[in-house]
């Protein structure tokens, strides 16, 4: 199928890579002009994009300067897709008041600066489509070592719910996504770091996190992607504020 996002604008944060990436790439082949931004421009190259631009979701200024050009130039967004997002390894006795205060700007109060941005242009339309990245290591599920990840997540889980809730009778729908262990530039990284901070080999600690995947393997950025398209599109008209699992059995 597609077109099934045909005349529809759509911004993306953390577009460069993994599942931001998988998004923008569906996006663009299901007809939608896509606005791909990334702290890293470099990794934006190729998407396709109508718009490929930097762009840091810490900065209000900068998600408001955006805002305003995507209202100039392509007459407001209707799909707006929050990716950006950290995950903090470790427990309650890992994590310091710097690691808790970044997790959560990055991973929510990111999320509240682009709504706050973006929202108005959808509500002189009437309507919108609003996917935060969350997981399934939030409210659903707790994890081991994912203490301030887990927290932050289901945060976006409530902030996600109350988005819908205020705007449900305006044309507004907002829904989440939560992946369990997808296939990802960030996932080889963690599995790096890990160990090298363990000392087990690299092929050990990949294989522990595909043994906590009930399925028994990883998923893939485009599996997660073909959900950001259903939730996206019209077909999903009557769902809102509701948290979407596609993690392969993990909260199960």
């Amino acid at each position: 199928m597609t077109d099934r996002l045909r005349g529809k604008v759509a911004v993306i944060t953390a577009a460069g890579q993994g599942i931001g990436r998988a998004i923008a790439e569906a996006f663009v082949t299901e007809g939608a002009q896509v606005i791909a931004t990334d702290i890293d421009p470099a990794k934006l190259a190729g998407i396709g994009a109508a718009r490929e631009t930097m762009l840091d979701v810490l900065s209000g200024p900068a998600i408001a300067a955006l805002a305003r050009e995507v209202d100039a130039n392509f007459g407001g967004a209707d799909i707006l897709v929050n990716c950006a997002g950290f995950v903090h390894h470790g427990t309650a006795l890992d994590c310091t008041d710097e690691d808790w205060d970044f997790s959560f700007d990055l991973n929510v109060k990111s999320m509240h600066r682009m709504i706050r941005a973006f929202l108005p242009a959808m509500l002189k339309k009437q309507r919108g489509s609003i996917i935060n990245m969350s997981s399934a290591a939030s409210s659903i599920a707790g994890l081991p070592n994912r203490y301030v990840y887990g927290g932050s997540k289901a945060a976006v889980i409530g902030l996600t719910k109350a988005v819908a809730a205020d705007f449900i009778r305006q044309g507004i729908r907002c829904n989440a996504i939560c992946p369990g262990t997808i296939e990802s530039p960030s996932l080889e990284g963690r599995i790096e770091t890990l160990a090298a901070k363990t000392g087990q080999p690299l092929d050990a600690v990949r294989q522990n996190f595909i043994d906590r995947q009930p399925m028994g393997r990883l998923g893939t950025p485009q599996e997660v992607a073909a959900l950001a398209v259903f939730l996206a599109s019209d077909e999903s008209s009557y769902i809102t504020g509701q948290p979407h699992l596609v993690d392969g059995g993990l909260a199960l």
